[in-house]
């Protein structure tokens, strides 16, 4: 497919001279009908179109389409939701914003240090512009971009985003269109990239309309979560890249992370992800900005990614490296159960290898998944490749209390975790709060209504009955509002002693990364790292002939470092003792 010919506004509405022009592609529909101050009749076109224009329509216009006399649905790619995913929608004039940063061109990859964080809970306020209060924090901590959990119109007021319905639409909970602008430029005024966090695997159970006037939107097979999303369908296709240009010109998001891509069932041919890596390498190479597409993927497929290529051709710089997070996570807390029994043997010897070579599995077989080979060799890769952190939004909220990883781990441990993280050649990201050593949950939450609200509750119940049968009169309600207010960051956290000492560790931590290591990390490359008992050790190749080593003791109780291990220059950890302190970590730096 020419994904030349696609743009934004392939589906959706159009502001021209001659007044606003609605497109709808309905091919289950026998008759449509635009409704604003009265029904308006569209003109049937080929291949499931239908299209007309209303001259006295204008931005600010609500509207509803009317499928067959009888049904009233939102534009399936409305720009804004007033009155939420049942209401009208909004026609919406992206001109109208006034950008301060039009010089802006983006961050190159290698500069990436994220911080997750969900709109609604981030700040007491929950909105677009409550958070432009902090970023000044997440400059300060060291962090070079903010990842937007979701933000697509969801049903109801609160939710995680995961189950966003009107994908083209920031949802009302947050602010309007414009108030994510004004976060995106606010950001870009302090150096700030923005990333956004997009699902193309499934559509949200409430609010979706699509299967009454357009079914070939799905696939006859379901993910986890709802019907599949059919994207051998040429419109189907166009609806999704055109909603990931959307984001990235209309609002300049820096780039997109893809929610569990290995969810797309009829990805097509070529995929999808081909086809919208190679759209969006055109829009950066026509605007000249640096544009960056990361995969959430538990396929481990490393052939998807090439992290140095610019503009994108086809694959994507990173992804996220869940092999990190669950190598670590059974380290630190003993936990076995669901995915974590992959890592239960040896953890330290998955974490040195996701270290010396990428992923933990590389075509090896996954006791998780019934002894499924998982995973593609990814030794070859730049570093740079795979996104490594110790939480995020679900690796907190998929637990049944969604506890965070400081309730369960001692400082000492934890310290070493993060001057792991923070200064390997990976790109590393934090959780929102991580950065003060939040203690506080981050539960999953939602705000469905009837039968849907009802099954969604009893499905978390019994998704935790087995592993966490303890715990089950304790699992929070996911529809109460109180569970949402639990999430809600606890900003003075950050002032107190713990948090001040935890903030500053974060920030000396990030410095040193972007003082020792940042500029040589292009044309990094794995070196060779091992694990034997508790001692760690591994080594990257580094810009100009240059090496970086890592010697970490990962245990509670001392240890001799190895007899041929070498030190350099040290950047972190000082002098090598005798013996290796429980926990310790040394980092150096140097002529290999």
């Amino acid at each position: 497919m020419d994904t030349s010919a696609l743009a934004p506004n392939s589906h959706g509405v159009s502001i021209g001279p001659t007044g606003v022009t609605f497109r709808l592609w309905a091919p289950g529909a026998k008759r449509v009908e635009v409704v604003l101050d009265r029904a308006h009749p569209m003109q049937a076109q080929a291949q499931g179109w239908y299209q007309t224009t209303i001259p006295h329509a204008r931005a600010g216009t609500l509207y509803k389409y009317r499928i067959d006399g009888e049904l009233e649905v939102p534009d399936p790619a409305s720009d804004f939701q007033p009155q939420d995913v049942f209401g009208p929608s909004e026609v919406i004039d992206h001109d109208r914003f006034e950008w301060r940063m039009n010089d802006w061109g983006g961050r190159p990859w290698e500069n990436t240090a994220i911080l997750e964080l969900h709109v609604g809970t981030f700040t007491p306020g929950g909105t677009f512009r409550k958070a432009i209060d902090k970023l000044d924090h997440v400059v300060d901590a060291g962090l070079t971009a903010i990842e937007l959990m979701p933000v697509a119109d969801f049903a109801g007021r609160r939710n995680w985003g995961y189950d966003g319905v009107l994908l083209y639409a920031p949802d009302s909970a947050y602010g309007r269109p414009d108030d994510l602008r004004m976060l995106v430029d606010e950001a870009h005024a302090r150096g700030l990239m923005v990333f956004l966090d997009v699902v193309y695997n499934h559509f949200g159970p409430e609010g979706n309309y699509l299967h009454r006037y357009a079914p070939a939107f799905f696939a006859y097979a379901h993910t986890p979560w709802g019907h599949a999303i059919d994207y051998r369908v040429p419109e189907v296709r166009a609806f999704a890249i055109g909603n990931a240009l959307h984001w990235l010109e209309r609002y300049r998001f820096d780039g997109l992370r893809l929610d569990a891509v290995h969810a797309i069932v009829e990805p097509g041919e070529p995929s999808i992800l081909h086809d919208l890596s190679r759209a969006v390498g055109q829009l950066a190479a026509a605007t000249g900005r640096l544009i960056h597409l990361v995969l959430e993927n538990d396929d481990n497929r490393s052939s998807l990614l090439d992290p140095l290529t610019h503009p994108p051709r086809g694959r994507y710089r990173a992804q996220w490296n869940d092999d990190y997070h669950h190598a670590w996570h059974r380290l630190l807390t003993g936990e076995e159960e669901g995915y974590y029994q992959d890592y239960a043997a040896d953890p330290r010897r998955h974490i040195a290898r996701v270290l010396s070579s990428g992923f933990a599995y590389q075509g090896e077989p996954s006791p998780h998944r019934n002894d499924r080979n998982r995973g593609e060799a990814s030794g070859s890769l730049s570093p740079l490749a795979f996104v490594n952190f110790l939480q995020n939004h679900d690796q907190i909220g998929n637990r049944p209390l969604g506890d965070r990883l400081a309730i369960h781990t001692g400082e000492p441990a934890l310290t070493a975790a993060l001057a792991i993280t923070l200064l390997a050649p990976m790109p590393p990201l934090l959780f929102m709060g991580e950065e003060w050593g939040a203690t506080q949950p981050f539960p999953f939450f939602c705000d469905f209504q009837g039968p849907l609200a009802d099954a969604v509750r009893k499905g978390r119940r019994k998704e935790f009955e087995r592993a966490y049968a303890e715990l089950s009169g304790a699992i929070p309600d996911p529809l109460e509002e109180a569970t949402f207010r639990s999430a809600v960051l606890d900003w003075h956290a950050s002032a107190t002693r713990n948090g001040r000492k935890r903030l500053a560790l974060i920030r000396n931590l990030l410095a040193t990364r972007r003082q020792e290591i940042l500029p040589r990390l292009v044309g990094t490359k794995f070196a060779v790292g091992r694990c034997d008992g508790p001692i760690l050790t591994s080594d990257w190749s580094l810009a100009g002939g240059q090496t970086l080593r890592l010697l970490a003791n990962l245990s509670d109780a001392e240890a001799k470092p190895p007899r041929a291990f070498r030190p350099l220059r040290s950047i972190w950890g000082g002098e090598l003792p005798a013996e290796l302190p429980p926990w310790s970590v040394f980092w150096s730096i140097g002529a290999g």
